[in-house]
């Protein structure tokens, strides 16, 4: 399974042990930046890892920002992307399993590099459901997409 990544400034410090963790546990990871501590603006680096997993180039994106916050808005405005913030375990599990969430988002400032392995394994172990009723939400999400709400 190939990960994007991405973070901005606020999230720098997370990164590595993310990225340890994924290169320990088997998966690729496509590093999408920021590279350092400089500030950045988040919406860039939420724009690049949403697009890459648009396009399929990855199964599935992760965000760091300071808060998780304002990478999550980005991202849930990218057609396509179903981003949850999560700053716990039972969030990330239930968001792959009734919302086939393909982008976790969550805040360097919130949470420490265990409970962020804690909660990417989670959200990368667990399966979406397929149940009925869990199908038929996503469709209508996917459906809202497609409206031109002014």
């Amino acid at each position: 399974m190939k990960i994007a990544i991405g973070c901005d400034h606020g999230g720098i410090n997370l990164k590595p042990f993310l990225l340890k963790y994924l290169q320990e546990n088997g998966y690729e990871a496509e590093d999408f930046g920021c590279f350092n501590g400089e500030s950045v603006d988040y919406n860039d680096y939420a724009v690049k890892v949403c697009q890459a997993v648009k396009d399929k180039q990855c199964d599935l994106g992760i965000l760091i920002c300071g808060t998780g916050i304002g990478m999550s808005i980005v991202a849930n405005k990218i057609k396509g992307i179903r981003c949850a913030h999560c700053s716990d375990v039972f969030s990330a599990k239930m968001t792959r399993e009734h919302n086939d969430a393909n982008v976790l988002a969550f805040g360097e400032r919130v949470i420490g590099p265990g409970l962020m392995i804690e909660i990417v394994n989670a959200f990368l172990t667990t399966p979406f459901s397929n149940g009925e009723r869990h199908v038929r939400r996503v469709e209508k999400i996917k459906a809202l997409e497609e409206k031109n709400f002014k």
